[in-house]
């Protein structure tokens, strides 16, 4: 696409540049559901994919761009020795003090904004098939509503989640339920879905599901051009 990158993009509208020339995909689910290994699989069908959580590990690594602005407002011992923010120690904060989740929010947000705007615009100059946002809390954003055409909801038992990430990382079983504790509910999740994929079989199962969420956006993206 020809669609030129806005100097200073802020907000999620930017995109609407797009809509309707290309699939715009939402893709959401709880920590531990399966959002990055289906992002993976739709990469190789030919999807742009956006990872809003990679932006946000990429501004908050050694010299990120939120990196100057996080010390400064909160401190330097809130980054860690090798320069990247000490996630440990913020999630603990933010956690027990909502005012200081919301000024981490007021740093980091705009600067993923940015960042989301800049790589979609890319992708589709650069000629993908269709644009995959993966978001962790595009439901309880709720910034998304009206900007995407179609929303997937990554979906599994949360004792299964809870064990997933209990596995890869080096959370406590405590933390992992109190960050699924601030995250909207499957229940909530699910109410909004126009297409729901179950990741707790096996991966043959799940590859089968992404093949055919791949038709149903390619449909998606006949539907549009004859509309054109």
């Amino acid at each position: 696409m020809a669609t030129a990158s806005p100097k200073h993009p802020t907000e999620q509208s930017d995109l609407i540049a797009l809509k309707g020339r290309i699939p715009l995909i939402g893709l959401t689910g709880g920590i531990g559901s399966g959002k990055t290994a289906v992002g993976k699989s739709l990469a190789k069908l030919g999807a742009g994919i956006v990872d809003t959580d990679f932006i946000a590990h990429q501004i908050t690594a050694p010299h990120g761009k939120a990196i100057a602005l996080i010390r400064d407002q909160f401190g330097p011992e809130f980054i860690g020795v090798d320069g990247a923010l000490d996630r440990s120690k913020m999630r603990t904060l933010v956690f027990e003090n909502p005012e200081a989740r919301k000024m981490l929010e007021a740093i980091t947000h705009p600067l993923i904004r940015q960042e989301t705007i800049l790589q979609a615009l890319k992708l589709a100059k650069d000629g993908v098939l269709y644009l995959v946002f993966v978001v962790p809390l595009l439901i309880e954003s709720g910034n998304w509503q009206g900007v995407i055409d179609h929303l997937v909801v990554m979906d599994c038992p949360e004792e299964t989640q809870i064990e997933r990430v209990v596995q890869r990382s080096n959370l406590a079983r405590h933390e992992v339920e109190r960050i699924l504790a601030a995250q909207a509910s499957r229940q909530e999740r699910l109410s909004h879905a126009d297409t729901v994929i179950k990741n707790q079989g096996s991966l043959e199962d799940l590859e089968v599901q992404v093949l055919s969420l791949h038709q149903k956006i390619l449909q998606i993206q006949k539907d549009q051009l004859s509309s054109s």
